[in-house]
């Protein structure tokens, strides 16, 4: 009798624990996949929504938060579809968004990507960590006002708690890539639903025991208190603002790069960009028109650390710790492809240096092994130091944000998906849908373009008024 052979046969050489291109195996759904969107977007943007709401009024504030979502999703496609060249299911993957721009386009236009890129980046951890320090002082606000009175004068210093804040992503920077961030990422989306629900509960609260507050057609009015300057810089301002608050394109790359085979990645991508964004803009919606019916034109750069709401104290504590919990996650989220780049080039350069390479399997409680390497250790906890330390000099909210938004909107959520498209597609010019994407490029230029001139402004007008290191 014959006995069955235990040999087997297979056309596919890749080990079952590695990936087509011998990585390890990737793990992440379209469910983490939304988490990571969710956590890099609804985030302190949401909270300026009220006062950019305010600015623009009620016909062209919802409209500015709808366009924007629409060519946030749309552009979000196009890119989803280039991770993997020349086609979209089977083809090679590429792990970053200069890889997909090198691919795709070539030339200077790569490195103007990656300055582009790299640039919002940092301008979003340092951003992140003034954001964070002022929740954590809004706490100790709260307590003040709520034992000696609205009018109490209580200024707590940020600086203290920025340190904080920089201690721990120094010790968060050494998870050793983007891979392993599901867990943060999921536990910080959670915040931001948890204290973007309990502003807009206290919106409601507001509305809703009819509180008086003056709301326009076209926002804020001129008058005694703003010139016709002023309106024109807070409205270019607050277009920046809304910019920003659907700013992901520049991790989506890195976001899909987490994604397992199959399905195929740029389908997973798509469905993850659809519940990112029709997520964060029922929120940012809700958020921006109720605190805007709340507060009126009065309505403070950020509602629970502007003090729109001083009671019940407890409650914005709790909103003000999971904004601050939301951001020690999101921070990771954008500085991981940071650190992945420059790693990535010295290992490159010094491949032979073992201070570089060399791994060392360190016991962590609780945690068992973990990899140490010690360039790692080093270099991300100076790049925690420096920002932290800018973030000290230069701690503006409003047109901080506004700034990042204009300068990073145009060219990696607009530009550069809708040029590989057309590159991709080799759709030919002056066609239909050549004219029209070009017509969509241009005006979100200009878009740019004028609400980076209204956060200049605002910067300046701070300088003029600030110290550093310094508190009122």
């Amino acid at each position: 009798m014959d006995t069955p052979s235990t040999f087997h046969i297979t056309n596919d050489p890749t080990p079952k624990h590695l990936d087509d291109d011998g990585r390890e195996k990737r793990t992440g759904t379209w469910l983490t996949a939304s988490a990571h969107i969710i956590t890099a977007v609804i985030g302190s943007g949401v909270l300026s929504l009220a006062w950019a709401i305010a600015q623009l009024g009620w016909v062209a504030g919802p409209a500015v938060l709808m366009t924007f979502s629409f060519i946030t999703y749309f552009t979000s496609i196009l890119l989803a579809d280039a991770y993997r060249a020349p086609d979209p299911v089977h083809g090679k993957r590429n792990y970053t968004y200069m890889d997909v721009v090198r691919v795709t386009l070539g030339g200077k236009k790569v490195q103007l990507c990656g300055i582009a890129q790299y640039v919002n980046l940092v301008g979003a951890t340092i951003g992140y960590t003034i954001t964070a320090s002022i929740s954590i002082v809004a706490v100790k606000k709260s307590h003040c006002f709520h034992y000696n009175g609205h009018a109490a004068h209580c200024q707590p210093s940020n600086y203290p708690y920025m340190a904080v804040f920089a201690v721990i992503q120094i010790v968060l920077s050494q998870i050793p890539n983007f891979h392993k961030l599901s867990l943060l990422s999921i536990l910080a989306a959670v915040m931001s639903y948890a204290y973007s629900l309990i502003g807009l509960g206290l919106s409601i609260a507001t509305v809703a025991r009819g509180v008086h507050t003056k709301t326009t057609l076209t926002g804020t009015e001129v008058g005694p208190y703003l010139s016709s300057s002023e309106k024109v810089w807070r409205t270019f301002q607050a277009i920046g603002d809304i910019a920003f608050s659907y700013v992901f394109s520049t991790v989506l790359i890195e976001i899909q790069d987490t994604l397992k085979s199959y399905p195929p990645e740029n389908k997973m991508m798509k469905r993850a960009s659809l519940v990112g964004v029709l997520t964060t803009t029922v929120f940012y919606m809700l958020c921006g028109c109720i605190g805007y019916a709340a507060f009126g034109n009065d309505a403070p750069g950020n509602f629970l650390t502007g003090f729109g709401f001083y009671e019940p104290f407890w409650l914005i504590d709790i909103a003000n710790i999971c904004i601050a919990v939301h951001l020690i996650g999101a921070y990771q989220v954008f500085c991981q492809p940071i650190f992945g780049f420059v790693e990535k080039k010295c290992k490159q350069r010094w491949p032979e240096s073992k201070f570089i390479t060399t791994e060392h399997a360190v016991n962590v409680p609780c945690c068992g092994e973990y990899p140490v390497n010690m360039f790692r250790l080093v270099w991300r906890t100076a790049y925690v130091a420096l920002t932290a330390l800018i973030a000290m000099i230069f701690p503006f909210f409003n047109s901080f944000l506004g700034l990042i938004g204009a300068v990073s909107f145009y060219p990696l959520t607009v530009y550069f998906p809708i040029e590989m498209y057309i590159a991709r597609a080799k759709i030919p010019r002056f066609s239909f849908t050549w004219v029209w994407l070009k017509i969509l490029t241009y005006t979100c230029l200009v878009v740019s373009l004028v609400a980076a001139v209204g956060s200049v402004q605002g910067l300046l007008t701070d300088l003029k008024k600030y110290q550093p290191f310094k508190t009122e």
